[in-house]
């Protein structure tokens, strides 16, 4: 009989599950942990099981071929996908990292600073292939997983100092004193003297701090370099990210452009001190004949019409306060109006009911309700009107396409007078189209997805519909012929 084991004596198979399992833990506990900001004591004893020769990196992770729009967690952190791939060779060139002055800046500061160039190879090699995953930036903060020869990817972080308030004043007053430092960051370029304005914008030798989980201890590890040449990339295509790093998101940046650019017009306006005006005393001009002795002067020319419109100002966005989207909109529409009466001495906008306004309002802007500042747009107009979004979009489409007229075919069915209707149907047939079917001033292709409106200005309109669904929409420009209307919706063959 096989004598049982005492407590504690235990066979060869428990000693190798034991084993695996402390392994195991080990493992995870060394790829998840941040090194210190201390060197390591020389008397902690290292616990680490030594680590196997390195193998070649596994291959680069599937990664969409093209980089889509980043995904904003918040106005102060902003995810990017993992970049693709580059062709070409392994260990990468710097120019293919960065192309604009800051993005070479930003790779200057991590090369001067590196204390090992080989392991700047290996990270231009791992960034080339793709192994670094989504980038996340938030204030101070780079964040990536990128891929190293083990099948657990190692957590990445990289710090550069945010910028202190003072510093911020300063650049804030720097770019509002040239509009076109403002005007560039939009168009995602940085002014070089920008830079040069005092506040540490670009980091130096030195300021990037990188961090990693993985047990190479050097300054940058390969994962941290791989990390920050795609952090170039990302700064290359938009320098907004470089000033999230240091400390301000995008849109709270620009909004304190906009207060500042508003207090200082508002500021200027009230120094300037109006000229003075040539005049009488109230009670000399209200005298008979202009008081004793005294004959009136004649009254001055008046001012030469402006050549155009002039701009409203910037209007920054509030809490609970108004939309400065929709003030911007009335107010330059304000403007072109008073702009109109001068010169013509009639406001034609003036006679316009209140839904044919909101309908010109709303066509007077690009996107047809499909962005957020439009939708919502869209959505007060059609409210004050007392109509829905769609039917708002519909009258949008009419008025784009022959402006109150087209609104009124699109609304205002009618009996033309026998001629030009009548005569139009053998003009299609004359065209080898099919008999449409007339309905007062409709003319309806016998499938349903082509309508000709004649209006009472003598164009045709032409619309289009899904067939047998009645849903009819303004397409195309009008014209004097109806054949000529049709042309280039289709209308030959059948749907």
């Amino acid at each position: 009989m096989r004598r049982p084991s005492r407590p504690g004596d235990l066979g060869g198979g428990d000693r190798t599950a034991r084993e695996r399992a402390r392994l195991v833990r080990e493992s995870l506990a060394d790829a998840f942990r941040m090194p210190s900001d201390d060197p390591p004591s020389s008397t902690a004893p290292d616990r680490r099981p030594t680590p196997a020769p390195a193998d070649p990196p596994p291959p680069a992770p599937v990664t969409p071929r093209s980089m889509a729009a980043p995904s904003r967690d918040g106005e102060h952190r902003r995810t990017f996908p993992a970049f693709p791939a580059l062709p070409g060779r392994g260990d990468g060139e710097q120019s293919r990292f960065a192309e604009t002055w800051w993005g070479h800046a930003w790779v200057a500061a991590l090369e001067e600073g590196a204390l090992d160039v080989k392991r700047l190879a290996r990270g231009r090699g791992y960034a080339q292939q793709g192994h670094v995953d989504a980038i996340t930036v938030t204030p101070g903060l780079v964040l990536a997983y990128v891929q190293g020869s083990r099948p657990r990817p190692y957590r990445v972080q990289v710090r550069l100092r945010t910028l202190g308030e003072e510093e911020w004043e300063r650049f804030l007053a720097t770019a509002v004193d040239r509009p076109a430092y403002i005007a560039a960051l939009l168009d995602k370029e940085m002014p070089e003297s920008l830079a040069d304005c005092g506040v540490p914008l670009l980091p130096g030798p030195g300021d990037l701090e990188p961090h990693c989980s993985c047990p190479d201890r050097a300054h940058p590890c390969k994962h941290a370099a791989a990390l920050c040449y795609q952090t170039a990339r990302l700064l290359d295509a938009d320098p907004f990210v470089l000033l999230l790093l240091r400390g301000r998101g995008e849109r709270e940046l620009l909004d304190a452009l906009s207060r500042r650019n508003a207090t200082r017009a508002a500021r200027a306006a009230q120094d300037q001190e109006a000229a003075d005006l040539p005049g009488v005393r109230a009670t000399e001009a209200m005298a008979p004949g202009g008081g004793p002795g005294r004959r009136l002067p004649p009254l001055p020319a008046p001012l030469p019409v402006p050549p155009h419109p002039g701009q409203p100002p910037a209007y920054p966005s509030a809490p609970n306060g108004p939309d400065s989207f929709a003030l911007d909109q009335l107010a330059t529409d304000a403007a072109a109006r008073a702009h109109a009466l001068l010169v013509t001495g009639r406001d034609e906008i003036g006679e316009l009911t209140l839904w044919q306004d909101a309908v010109r309002l709303a066509a007077a802007r690009p996107g047809s309700g499909l962005t957020l500042a439009t939708r919502s747009l869209y959505a007060s107009l059609a409210s004050a009107a007392g109509r829905t979004p769609s039917e708002l979009a519909r009258a949008v489409a009419a008025w784009r396409q022959g402006g109150p007229d087209g609104l009124t075919v699109l609304e205002e069915p009618w009996d033309p007078p026998a001629g030009r209707f009548d005569r139009a149907r053998p003009l299609l047939l004359a065209a080898d189209l099919p008999a449409f079917r007339p309905w007062r001033n409709h003319l309806t292709h016998p499938a349903g997805h082509v309508q000709l409106r004649f209006g009472r200005d003598g164009l045709w309109y032409p619309y289009e519909s899904e067939p047998g669904q009645d849903d009819w929409w303004p397409r195309g420009t009008p014209d004097p012929d109806p054949v000529g209307a049709l042309t280039g919706l289709g209308t030959a063959e059948e749907p």
